[in-house]
């Protein structure tokens, strides 16, 4: 006779326990990724991450969920870049001047008054060369995923409307901590100044700095409008932004992971664009209805050939020279 006798509702039960904790063991535990970004919640590039993430949840049934830190919560660019490398942040979104410093061949992307149009950037973008890029981040810790729009960056200040090189003379300009950007700004004249993008604000309020050069977006959405008024459309650059995984997360992955996060980089690419193109418009619009002084009509060869050695020095590296030559190419 058995020591004990367990009722039958006390059976059932125990049954019921052990077949529920045998469920959950099954279940996959939703894995969360930390994505960063240094722009505000409401900008084309966080929706992007966000609309990614929305495509990561559904087609992983749950298994991966992507949390979008924008606003600089999680810090500055080159800090968040470096976090990245190492694999405390799992995906960023960052300009390709910033990460030139970690990925050399990033930086043609970047070199003055290489695209002719938006149209031959993403002609370029979207082709082979695009492709070899981002595959050229892996070496360094990263894996590119996806290029993003970021537009044509043009110089704007308070102390006067710039309508030669002449006017770029000792103006105190902001840049991407970034050599290249470096080296663009001082071969124009002016005086260049490192300073984190959250920090252009005060940088502009307080006259630390003169001015700054970027895109519509970034000029109206950060309120630098209020603090330097002439707007000289150099569009100097078209440096794109670029979504980055860490290498770290990425070889977590499986095959399937991967490929699922590849292809919703990509389709969240395209999102971006349309968005992109919209907020571009109206932030424009903005500045104009502010009465900023926009300087359509300059004279921009001179600007052009200040950039000689910028180039020339591009044109030591042999891949940067491969690179320059094909993208001068596409058509």
């Amino acid at each position: 006779m058995p020591l004990f006798r367990r009722s039958l509702p006390g059976t059932i039960a125990a049954f019921a326990l052990t077949a529920a904790w045998t469920a959950l063991a099954g279940q996959a535990v939703a894995r969360e990724f930390r994505a960063a970004d240094t722009q505000a919640e409401d900008y084309p590039t966080v929706q992007a991450l966000r609309y990614m993430g929305k495509l990561v949840a559904e087609r992983s049934h749950g298994e991966y969920m992507i949390r979008v830190f924008h606003s600089n919560q999680l810090g500055e660019e080159k800090e968040t870049i470096e976090q990245t490398r190492v694999g405390a942040i799992d995906l960023n979104r960052t300009n390709v001047a910033p990460i030139g410093s970690f990925v050399p061949s990033v930086n043609v992307l970047a070199l003055p008054f290489l695209f002719r149009s938006n149209d031959h950037l993403n002609k370029v973008l979207d082709g082979p060369i695009g492709k070899e890029i981002l595959a050229s981040f892996e070496p360094y810790g990263f894996v590119g995923l996806a290029f993003f729009d970021s537009g044509a960056r043009s110089v704007y200040n308070s102390v006067r409307p710039i309508r030669s090189l002449a006017d770029m003379k000792g103006l105190r300009i902001r840049v991407q901590q970034s050599p290249l950007m470096v080296s663009m700004i001082k071969a124009l004249g002016a005086e260049p100044v490192e300073l984190p993008y959250g920090q252009v604000r005060t940088g502009l309020a307080t006259k630390l700095i003169d001015g700054a050069e970027n895109n519509w977006p970034s000029y109206v959405t950060t309120d630098h409008y209020k603090y330097a008024g002439n707007y000289t459309l150099t569009e100097h650059t078209m440096s794109p932004e670029v979504l980055v995984m860490s290498k770290k997360a990425w070889d977590s992955l499986p095959p399937t992971g991967q490929a699922m996060f590849r292809e919703a980089a990509q389709e969240a690419s395209l999102f971006m664009r349309k968005k992109w193109k919209e907020l571009e418009d109206s932030s424009r619009q903005q500045a104009e209805a502010a009465g900023i002084s926009i300087i359509t009509e300059f004279d921009r060869k001179p600007f052009e050939a200040a950039m000689a050695d910028v180039h020339k020095q591009a044109l030591l590296d042999p891949v940067m020279s491969d690179l320059l030559k094909r993208i001068r190419d596409v058509h």
